[in-house]
C-alpha cells in the first residue's frame, strides 16, 4: 500500500492551506484512505475513534479547563497582579516585569497559553502602553511569557501527552517546573536589559506593610490551586483526573461562597465553556488516533525511524534534528495535533537512542508550546494583536529577541538532561 502515501502527504498540507480545522483535516485523510484502499471494514472506525479518547486520564482535560475558567470569572488575576507588583515592582521596567510573574503564577490555574495571554493582557497591555511602553513591546512581552502558561503544571497538553506515551501526569507536571521557571527568569532578564536601554519606568515608592499582607492574604487562595493540584498527585492521594476535578470544586467554594463574586449565571457559562473546548480536544483526539492507524498500515513511522537511525547514530545530532522539526511544525500546526501526530514516531526513535522519555518529553513540549508565539499561526499571537490594537506584522521585530531568549533555554534544556530531571529524581523517578 506504499504507493498510497503520495496521497497522504499531498492532502495534508492542501487541508490545512485551505484553512480546514485541524480535527477534520486528521479524520477526513483517513476516510478518503480506507475509501481508496478498502484496507479496513468501514465498521472499525467509529471503534477506533472511540478507542482513542477512551482514557481516564483524559477526563482531567474538562475539569482543568473548568478550574481554569472559574478563577478567571473570580477576579483572581488582579490579586495576581498585585502580588507580582509587590515582589518586583521596584525593578525598572516594573510592568513588564509583572507581566512575566504573572505568567508563572497564573500558570498554576489555568494551564493554557491563550487563557493566559486573553487574561493578562487585558489588564497589562493598555496599564504598561500608559506608562509609556510601545503597543508592539507589551504584545510581545504578553505573547512570549503566556507560553509559560502549558509548561508550568498544570498543563493540558501534558495530560494529552500521558495519554499518548503512557508517562505519568505527575511526572510531567514536576518535569515542567524547571524549564517554566528558566524561560520566565530568561524573559525577565530580556525586559530589564530593554528597561534600561529604553529607560523604562518602576514603583517608586514602597508599599505600606498592612497593605502588602492584605495582598499576600488574597492572593493565597489563587496561589494554593497547584498546590493542591502537585501535592494532590504526588502524595497519591488523588489521580490527575481527581485532582482536577477538587480543584474545580475548590474554585467553585472561593467563587459563589468565599468571594461571592461568581453568578450561577457565570458557573453555567463555565461548564458550557469547559464542554465546548474539552469536546473540540477530544474529537481532534479521536481524529488522529485514526490518522496514526493509517500511517501505522503505510509503515510510515517504521520508514522515518529507519532513516534516521540510518543517517546518524549520535542522539546529540538526533536531538537537534527533532528541535528543528518541532520548531517548523510549531510554526505551522497546533500544539495538540503535533502531540499526537509526531510522539507516536519519535519517541520510540528517541529511547533507541537512550533519551530519557521524561527528557524527552519536555523538550518536545516546550518545543511546540514555544510555537503558540511563533508567527505564521501562533494562536496566542492573534490572541493578542486584537488586544493590544496593533497589527501583527507590526509585532515581530519586537517578538523576536523574546523567542531567541525561550529558544536559548530550550537549547541549554535540550543538551543538559539534569535542567528537567533535577526535580524529578529528587523525588523519586527513576528509582
Amino acid at each position: 500500500m506504499h504507493e498510497h502515501i503520495q496521497l497522504i502527504f499531498i492532502l495534508f498540507p492542501l487541508f490545512i492551506l485551505a484553512g480546514m480545522p485541524i480535527a477534520f483535516v486528521l479524520g477526513s485523510i483517513p476516510l478518503i484512505y480506507i475509501f481508496v484502499t478498502d484496507a479496513i471494514p468501514l465498521v472499525m472506525i467509529p471503534q477506533a475513534m472511540f478507542n482513542g479518547v477512551d482514557s481516564f486520564v483524559l477526563l482531567s482535560i474538562m475539569f482543568f479547563i473548568l478550574a481554569g475558567s472559574l478563577m478567571n470569572k473570580i477576579g483572581l488575576t488582579h490579586d495576581l497582579i498585585a502580588f507580582a507588583d509587590l515582589i518586583v515592582g521596584r525593578i525598572r521596567g516594573s510592568l513588564a516585569q509583572i507581566n512575566v510573574l504573572v505568567s508563572i503564577l497564573f500558570a498554576g490555574l489555568t494551564g493554557a497559553a491563550v487563557a493566559d495571554a486573553a487574561a493578562i493582557g487585558s489588564m497589562l497591555i493598555p496599564a504598561m502602553e500608559k506608562e509609556g511602553y510601545s503597543k508592539q513591546y507589551a504584545a510581545a512581552v504578553t505573547a512570549t511569557s503566556s507560553v509559560i502558561g502549558p509548561i508550568i503544571p498544570p498543563s493540558i497538553i501534558m495530560v494529552i501527552y500521558a495519554a499518548v506515551t503512557g508517562l505519568s501526569v505527575g511526572d510531567l507536571f514536576i518535569a515542567g517546573i524547571v524549564p517554566g521557571l528558566l524561560i520566565g527568569v530568561a524573559l525577565m532578564v530580556l525586559c530589564y536589559y530593554y528597561a534600561r536601554k529604553e529607560n523604562h519606568p518602576c514603583r517608586t515608592t514602597a508599599i505600606p506593610r498592612a497593605q502588602a499582607f492584605r495582598i499576600v492574604r488574597k492572593s493565597v487562595a489563587a496561589l494554593l490551586v497547584p498546590v493542591i493540584i502537585i501535592g494532590g498527585i504526588l502524595s497519591g492521594m488523588f489521580t490527575p483526573t481527581e485532582a482536577a476535578a477538587i480543584a474545580c470544586v475548590y474554585s467553585l467554594v472561593l467563587g459563589v461562597i468565599v468571594f461571592r463574586t461568581v453568578s450561577l449565571k457565570a458557573v453555567y457559562e463555565s461548564f458550557k465553556e469547559a464542554a465546548v473546548v474539552a469536546s473540540m480536544i477530544l474529537l481532534i483526539i479521536s481524529a488522529a488516533k485514526l490518522f496514526c492507524i493509517m500511517m501505522a498500515m503505510e509503515g510510515i513511522p517504521q520508514t522515518i525511524s529507519s532513516y534516521i537511525l540510518n543517517v546518524t547514530d549520535n542522539k546529540f545530532i538526533f536531538l537537534l534534528f527533532v528541535n528543528l522539526l518541532l520548531i517548523f511544525m510549531g510554526m505551522i500546526l497546533e500544539t495538540g495535533a503535533n502531540v499526537l501526530l509526531l510522539v507516536p514516531i519519535l519517541m520510540p526513535i528517541a529511547m533507541q537512542y537512550g533519551i530519557d522519555p521524561l527528557h524527552f518529553a519536555i523538550v518536545v513540549l516546550v518545543n511546540l508550546n514555544i510555537g503558540l508565539a511563533t508567527p505564521p499561526l501562533g494562536v496566542v499571537l492573534f490572541t493578542i494583536v486584537p488586544i493590544a490594537k496593533t497589527s501583527f506584522e507590526s509585532i515581530i521585530p519586537k517578538l523576536v529577541p523574546f523567542l531567541l531568549a525561550m529558544l536559548v533555554v530550550l537549547f541549554a534544556m535540550t543538551y543538559i538532561p539534569d535542567l528537567v530531571l533535577f526535580v524529578p529524581k529528587l523525588l523519586g523517578y527513576g528509582s
